[in-house]
């Protein structure tokens, strides 16, 4: 049976949401049977074109072939609805805050699912309230001189305080309930990655993958040397100085479509503004609108803290996602001099596309990504930056925990 084409694939696998909705709360089990029928028989990633500034390609050891799959979307239960509920309710307190603390406190809410903790805005973290809070509140001594687009603490309070209380009702429901829904792709990631031991029940509550949830062994030991994922045809510099959101997400579309929708179709559905995008909403439109959510790739993308991972466990994650998944990472460093040799001036949180690694033994752990950002296109005085960038791993990683949120999509 000959190989059917990426698009026609998703076209078996998605689901029809509207684009500012929540998901819903189901998956037809015929579809999901052809679609893995379908890629099954003849799914092939999408490669690099081999260019003079890409990387040569490996192909996958025999060894990585039997790797635990990814925990699909659950069912969002009444305990976790009532958890909503008391998040939702709690937020009438944004109605009423007076000043920064006030509003900081009031924006910062989280729910408890199955053990795990998720924070409006924040995503899934071992921070508490008061934490998070606390970095929303302390003022940034200085503004960089680049902003390149993502939603920063300004942001998030102003945003926080324009809604409606209609609007923000709807908006955080439909972010909490996501989040429900993948709770338990947070414990399998964090037993696989950190060797948090799963809870009692999990393998009968997720029986998609009870016969392969046991974490790999060593870091890297299974993995081939070098993998990744993409052409670098979708690499497309921002057109706005605030668009490293919409230029992310072009990416990832154009990737999982087979076609190329322009950086506006994607700020529409970002709900991207001259403030930027928050990491939230990239997951919510990687969910919606692609099927690197199906778990036939890396299930249901949530925002995670990785604050409390160590470079080895956060590359780790890096390896899994794009080789085992074969899904790319909404990367979100602060897009800093000393860990970006390629820019002039330090600039904000940003928005990257992770697609590669290469273990590189002798040498420095290298990440691959689609940059974004080209300075040179605002200013013609500074130097332009490539699209296709392989680099030190570990600079990426400290770029990730020096931003205020320290969170990814994945």
């Amino acid at each position: 049976m000959p190989a059917l084409p990426r698009p026609t694939l998703r076209r078996v696998a998605h689901r029809i949401a509207d684009e500012d909705a929540s998901r819903p709360l189901w998956r037809h089990p015929a579809t999901i049977a052809a679609a893995a029928l379908a890629l099954t028989l003849g799914a092939v990633p999408l490669l690099p074109d081999g260019g003079a500034d890409d990387r040569g390609e490996i192909a996958p050891s025999a060894e990585t072939t039997d790797a635990p799959g990814a925990v699909g979307a659950g069912t969002v239960t009444r305990a976790m609805r009532v958890e909503i509920d008391r998040v939702l309710a709690e937020g009438a307190a944004l109605d009423r805050a007076e000043g920064r603390t006030a509003l900081a406190r009031a924006s910062v809410r989280c729910a408890t699912f199955e053990g795990q903790r998720y924070c409006l805005g924040f995503g899934w973290t071992d921070q508490s309230e008061e934490e998070l809070a606390a970095r929303l509140e302390t003022r940034p001594t200085a503004r960089t001189t680049e902003r390149t687009g993502d939603l920063d603490a300004e942001g998030m309070l102003a945003r926080a305080q324009s809604r409606t209380s209609t609007a923000r009702t709807e908006a955080e429901r439909a972010e909490l309930t996501m989040a429900a829904r993948s709770v338990g792709k947070v414990w399998m990631l964090r037993h696989e990655i950190q060797g948090v031991p799963l809870p009692e029940g999990f393998a009968a509550r997720h029986p998609e993958v009870a016969a392969g949830i046991e974490a790999r062994g060593g870091f890297g030991g299974s993995y081939p040397e070098r993998s990744k994922i993409l052409t670098s045809k979708v690499a497309q510099a921002q057109n706005t100085t605030y668009w490293c959101g919409p230029a992310t997400m072009q990416a990832i579309g154009w990737g999982a479509q087979g076609t190329r929708k322009n950086q506006s179709y994607w700020a529409r559905r970002l709900g991207t503004t001259t403030a930027g995008t928050a990491i939230t909403d990239m997951v919510r439109v990687v969910n919606n609108k692609t099927d690197y959510d199906e778990d036939t790739h890396a299930g249901p993308y949530i925002v995670l803290d990785v604050g409390d991972f160590s470079f080895k466990q956060w590359y780790r994650l890096m390896m899994r996602h794009v080789h085992d998944y074969q899904a790319p990472v909404v990367l979100h460093p602060s897009l800093l001099t000393q860990y970006y040799p390629y820019l002039d001036d330090d600039a904000s949180g940003h928005f990257q596309v992770g697609r590669g690694y290469d273990q590189n033994p002798g040498g420095n752990p290298q990440l691959g990504w689609f940059e974004p950002w080209d300075q040179s296109k605002f200013d013609p005085s500074e130097p332009a930056i490539g699209r296709v960038q392989w680099r030190n791993a570990y600079r990426s990683y400290r770029a990730n925990l020096a931003h205020f949120q320290h969170n990814i999509g994945v």
